[in-house]
């Protein structure tokens, strides 16, 4: 080969090495969302008052068990989902991505009444004060629609869920499509980012 010819092929191969450069970055950032964290938009108000429309969401993929990307199967076993945590889950209904909130988890003896969550026949709120408690999460609720349909009381089964909204009288959750796997929640919620009207703020679920 030529000097000339040499001279020619360096910037060719710089452009190959700098599109390689560009091309594997982009695709560990795009399995990064796919495994570790993304994040969501709020489409509807079944979870006000504590997301709104607009809200969006950091999402952590890793909570349940870190996952192979663009795939929900997982590299071994992880923490399991708790009564109060959001989580993003796809509808058994029509596959549609939910978000929504835990309210019971497999074993737990469940009912709704008055749009409040019993467990094991222990009321988790107040009748008539629109908050639960589920451990360490403290849940405003909106029954300004009521509570929507009562629900059970049901065994919940081994490796299943039962996810509502907050806005009890307007979510169309797990007392109407029934239980989802465990093994079928796609993330956890953890906090607000941004918030339509108000901008960037850091609001923990």
């Amino acid at each position: 080969m030529t000097d000339r010819q040499k001279r020619a092929d360096r910037p060719f191969a710089r452009f190959v090495r700098e599109f390689l450069t560009v091309a594997l970055a982009l695709g560990g950032l795009t399995a990064a969302r796919s495994s570790l964290a993304d994040h969501y938009v709020v489409p509807s108000g079944s979870m006000q008052p504590s997301l709104v429309p607009g809200d969006r969401v950091v999402v952590d993929k890793r909570a349940y068990g870190l996952r192979i990307p663009f795939t929900l199967a997982k590299l071994g076993a992880g923490a399991h989902p708790q009564r109060g945590d959001v989580v993003i889950v796809d509808s058994p209904r029509d596959g549609e991505r939910l978000i929504k909130r835990v309210v019971a988890v497999a074993g737990d003896e469940v009912a709704v009444r008055g749009g409040h969550v019993l467990i094991d026949g222990v009321a988790m709120g107040v009748p008539g004060d629109p908050h639960e408690h589920f451990g360490a999460h403290d849940v405003s609720l909106d029954l300004s629609r009521g509570g929507g349909p009562d629900f059970g009381p049901v065994r919940v089964p081994d490796g299943q869920l039962l996810v509502m909204g907050d806005a009890r009288g307007n979510s169309l959750d797990g007392r109407f499509f029934g239980f989802v796997a465990e093994r079928e929640v796609y993330a956890r919620a953890v906090r607000v980012f941004w918030r339509s009207g108000e901008g960037f703020t850091w609001k923990t679920l």
